[in-house]
């Protein structure tokens, strides 16, 4: 069975990916749309070997359509995301408008994709790039040794802020070297050859929304009882998240046990040879599906404590790789009902 798929989004980096990976992995496409603002309408974009011309998502009949895979801003998707969900097309969005509604799963399907049957308002929401990749490698040791506490410090390649983010790295960067003053408008500070312990907005606990986003979606997607205390840094990468996680159990932690279940966790790859380079670096991650983990080791400040390195693709596993695994686990459910 094929299926009518829109992209929504398709001009931008996480739009193009999915477009990208739809064809890498040979999802069942009967047609595709690709869906922007009025400003992209006639642009091309690939989809495989195809050539798709950009139309209007604002006059864009979504009826006969089988799944929207959404990923433009937050309010485009708050208000075009149920207009394509009441006729009937499942939606996937990428954005964080709908991630904590009640009546919408959020989902990383190697994590929990029982929640897809729960689906009531047909939209599905994508997690944030830095929980997935978070979630994947916990997972498995959740199962063994019961989580209780995460410790998360973030390392954020500027592609999460979108093209303008990397397009400002580059500018930077370039700039440096002939003496120009950095042109600062995507980010608080410069962000070439420098960190910014900022993503987002500040809310009134001192938080930022990046770390509150981490916390309550690791609790909504693995286990509402795991307290998560996170750190996001925007640093000087074009591609590629890395976090450093301290994890606290209930029970005591096995480290050969641990490593055995993050070597057969779906989703997981376990690159951890205690040597000079043996580990996964954000450049290495690039193009790659995996969360990958590295320097796994007890952490003997707390009874049952193990730390990691996490480094993974934010635009594929991170945002466009999870949004087509999950329609492709609802297929493979029967959740998806092809239209007539």
């Amino acid at each position: 069975m094929k299926y009518r798929v829109a992209v929504v989004g398709a001009t931008g980096a996480v739009g193009r990916e999915i477009l990208k990976i739809l064809a890498e992995r040979e999802f069942p496409v009967e047609a595709i749309a690709a869906l922007a603002s009025p400003r992209s309408v006639g642009r091309e974009v690939s989809f495989g070997e195809t050539v798709v011309k950009v139309a209007n998502l604002e006059t864009f009949d979504f009826s006969g359509w089988d799944i929207a895979l959404f990923s433009p801003g937050a309010s485009v998707s708050a208000k075009y995301a149920p207009i394509a969900a009441k006729v009937g097309c499942v939606v996937i969005d990428n954005t964080s408008h709908f991630r904590m509604d009640p009546d919408v799963p959020l989902v990383v399907p190697e994590v929990n994709p029982e929640a897809l049957k729960q689906m009531k308002r047909h939209i599905i929401a994508n997690p944030n790039c830095s929980t997935i990749q978070m979630v994947v490698a916990l997972k498995p040791l959740h199962d063994l040794f019961a989580l209780k506490r995460v410790v998360v410090a973030t390392y954020q390649a500027v592609s999460g802020a979108g093209k303008h983010g990397m397009d400002e790295l580059f500018a930077q960067t370039r700039g440096s070297f002939v003496n120009d003053p950095p042109q600062i408008e995507c980010f608080q500070k410069q962000i070439a050859f420098n960190c910014i312990p900022q993503i987002d907005r500040f809310m009134e606990d001192g938080s930022t929304k990046e770390e509150w986003k981490m916390q309550v979606e690791t609790r909504k997607i693995l286990d509402p009882d795991v307290q998560v205390l996170a750190t996001c840094v925007r640093v000087p990468v074009f591609i590629g998240h890395s976090e450093a996680v301290v994890a606290e159990f209930a029970k005591p932690v096995d480290l050969k046990q641990a490593r055995e279940a993050l070597r057969s966790a779906p989703g997981v790859m376990l690159f951890d040879r205690n040597e000079e380079g043996g580990y996964i670096t954000p450049i290495d991650c690039v193009g790659e599906n995996a969360s990958y983990v590295s320097r796994l080791r007890i952490d003997s400040t707390v009874p049952h404590g193990l730390a990691f390195w996490c480094v993974s693709d934010n635009l594929r596993k991170g945002a466009a790789l999870n949004a087509v695994q999950i329609a492709e686990k609802m297929r493979d459910l029967g959740l998806l009902c092809k239209k007539s």
